[in-house]
């Protein structure tokens, strides 16, 4: 497949990659002679290597991966799979997730390579490149959910193409939501709920996390056709209205789930990938049990929270870490902390240009002053922070810049932001330990993104905001 750099606009980067270098640090890691790495999934073994799913359909073992100047030790324990862009661990097996099935991949006779391949789930069907299967970890019940792509953005041609599955212990398969188009990632949110990432397109304007939640409709609508090979899920939902808006057909379609979170284009990301929280117990900084994801084609990290307000999962998603050296399929947290990054420059325009790159973001032990989390109060926002403020400035109004916006819900592809509207901050209020402001604001807007913008806002020791945008997609506002 040919890639067309040069006619490709990717957008302004933040311009923040040298003061990111302070706090979280970019290491290569360098490959062994022989070893060709696209990574698409990762994994930590017990014994602390760490498990690479390839899209060349290879899973390797890495050990030394975080050693201060890594030279790790490679070998390959699998091959023969297509894209591995699922990997789990569980009783002393691999279970990888690859275009046409998931595989319980083990090794009996304790050679270090894998001798028995068993298939967990088939279901579904297979027939076309673009027909990607995302897989997730274990829940805590020990299901499995794949996430389908369609076969390409306006067809479903092949079996679920377009719907997440789940894979209970015991391997039975079944449907639970429909309406996917081009999954990069599936797995747990911060407080253990189900969600994956959807990328711009037709019926998106924009990439997003969304909640899979059971017996949902995602968007798009050209997979309702294998409604007949679910009947658990119920009847076929209500044909979405194009050109719409979200919050619009959601009220016209109950099954319907809107963006959870809204990652507007090229300001946060083109490409959304794979993601996972972040458990390290402060080893990565001030932001545990936050969720971090990837963007393969402008090759950076994102951050980003959710909550669930009158029933419904939203949430804000913030900068950073950009600079990265290839497009980011997976990242993921080893043992000790450290977030593992990788990817390939293979197949669609990426900023990151370079091949067989694995790398891996240290924190340096300084925490960056940053916005920390956004939440949704009934007549504004609560904004928290990494390090304390400067009071008199963060009490303020004038020290918030907000505005709204929407996207297109149609069946084009993608969307320009549209409605916007300039809701206004009427007070903040600085709490006691300096560490969060209780914002009253004027003309909230269900169902826009709201963008903050804090410039030359600074903490009580007078540094600026590593990054002064965030952005919350507000579906629901809280009841008082």
């Amino acid at each position: 497949m040919l890639r067309v750099h040069a006619a490709e606009s990717f957008g302004d980067t933040w311009g923040t990659a040298e003061r990111e270098e302070a706090f979280y640090r970019i290491v290569n890691v360098p490959m062994p002679d022989g070893v060709y790495l696209e990574a698409g999934s990762f994994v930590s073994l017990p014994d602390g290597r760490l498990a690479v799913g390839t899209r060349r359909g290879e899973i390797l073992l890495f050990s030394g991966i975080s050693e201060e100047k890594p030279r790790p030790q490679v070998t390959t324990f699998a091959g023969g799979l297509d894209e591995v862009l699922g990997l789990a661990w569980r009783d002393g097996a691999f279970f990888a997730t690859h275009a046409t099935e998931i595989s319980r991949i083990s090794d009996t006779n304790g050679d270090g390579r894998a001798d028995r391949y068993d298939t967990v789930s088939d279901a579904w069907g297979f027939g076309h490149y673009h027909e990607y299967a995302l897989g997730s970890k274990f829940d805590a019940a020990g299901n499995l959910y794949v996430a389908l792509g369609l076969s390409e953005s306006y067809h479903s041609k092949a079996l679920f193409r377009g719907w997440a599955l789940k894979i209970s212990p015991d391997g039975k398969t079944v449907p639970i939501c429909s309406g996917l188009r081009s999954p990069l990632g599936v797995g747990e949110n911060e407080h253990g709920e189900m969600f994956y990432v959807e990328s711009q397109g037709p019926w998106n304007g924009s990439c997003s996390l969304k909640h899979l939640k059971p017996g949902g409709f995602m968007g798009h609508p050209v997979s309702f056709n294998w409604y007949a090979f679910a009947p658990e899920m119920g009847p076929v939902p209500v044909m979405p209205n194009s050109p719409s808006r979200m919050e619009t057909e959601r009220k016209r379609v109950p099954e319907l789930v809107p963006y959870a979170v809204v990652f507007p284009y090229k300001k946060m990301g083109r490409s959304i990938s794979a993601f996972e929280v972040c458990r390290a117990g402060g080893k990565f900084g001030p932001f545990d049990n936050q969720i971090f994801l990837g963007d393969y084609t402008l090759s950076m990290v994102m951050r980003a929270t959710t909550e669930k307000v009158n029933g419904v999962w939203q949430g804000a998603c913030y900068p950073f870490r950009e600079g990265l050296g290839t497009g980011i399929l997976a990242v993921h947290f080893t043992t000790d902390g450290k977030l593992i990054t990788g990817g390939t420059n293979r197949g669609w325009p990426v900023r990151g240009m370079k091949d067989n790159l694995l790398q891996r973001i240290d924190w340096t032990g300084r925490t960056p002053f940053e916005i920390l989390e956004i939440r949704a109060q009934p007549d504004g926002f609560t904004v928290h922070f990494t390090r304390p403020v400067d009071p008199l400035q963060a009490a303020r109004p004038e020290s918030y810049a907000l505005q709204t916006y929407t996207h297109i819900y149609h069946q084009g592809y993608g969307s320009p932001e549209v409605d916007q509207t300039r809701p206004v901050v009427v007070s903040a209020e600085v709490a006691p330990d300096g560490r969060s402001v209780r914002l009253r604001v004027k003309g909230l807007m269900q169902g826009h993104v709201h963008e903050f913008h804090l410039p030359e806002f600074k903490s009580s020791d007078g540094e600026l905001l590593l990054h002064d945008r965030a952005y919350y997609t507000l579906n629901e506002i809280p009841k008082p």
